[in-house]
């Protein structure tokens, strides 16, 4: 019986019998380190139990695999990269106003929460949307940073609180007020 005729959980079982190993090889060499290679071949393999997958050859399996591998190391790099600016906001405060480890945690998370939020945006309206909600600009200053209309930057910042509202409902996250 060929890969493409067995059973989802049979042809997962052999995909990754068939495919791990590579998997994790290229993802040692991508990333220089065995351990996040390792958790990152598992989290492929997860998706494809999560939302079954069917391929015609081991050369499909592998590009689909790989295209899976390059998004994880992708999101890896830009958690560090959050974690890391992170960490040094943390280190230029004083300790007695440093928020507890509890709070911490919770405060990275929504960081990257937000920085999922932002990606899933064009570039030109996350760029809007940072303005307008980090640094407290106008429409108008907006629009001259970014040389658009004032109902240009009106229309992204729309379509960006829009876009966070169903992110919000679509990832089970809740704001309290």
């Amino acid at each position: 019986m060929s890969p493409s005729e067995a059973a989802p959980s049979s042809q997962i079982g052999y995909l990754y019998a068939s495919h791990h190993s590579w998997l994790q090889s290229l993802l040692r060499r991508r990333l220089g380190d065995a351990a996040d290679a390792a958790d990152l071949a598992h989290d492929a393999f997860v998706r494809l139990i999560e939302k079954p997958r069917q391929f015609d050859s081991n050369e499909g399996a592998r590009n689909y695999l790989s295209t899976v591998a390059k998004g994880l190391c992708i999101d890896l790099w830009r958690r560090r990269e959050i974690e890391r600016a992170w960490l040094d906001a943390l280190a230029a405060q004083p300790a007695a106003v440093a928020p507890s480890p509890e709070h911490q945690t919770i405060i990275f998370q929504t960081l990257c929460q937000i920085d999922a939020m932002l990606q899933s945006l064009s570039a030109k309206m996350a760029r809007a949307f940072a303005l307008a909600m980090i640094h407290g600009m106008t429409d108008q200053q907006i629009a001259q940073e970014l040389s658009m209309s004032d109902r240009m930057v009106r229309k992204y910042m729309a379509k960006a609180m829009l876009h966070c509202l169903e992110f919000e409902a679509a990832h089970g996250l809740h704001t309290t007020a």
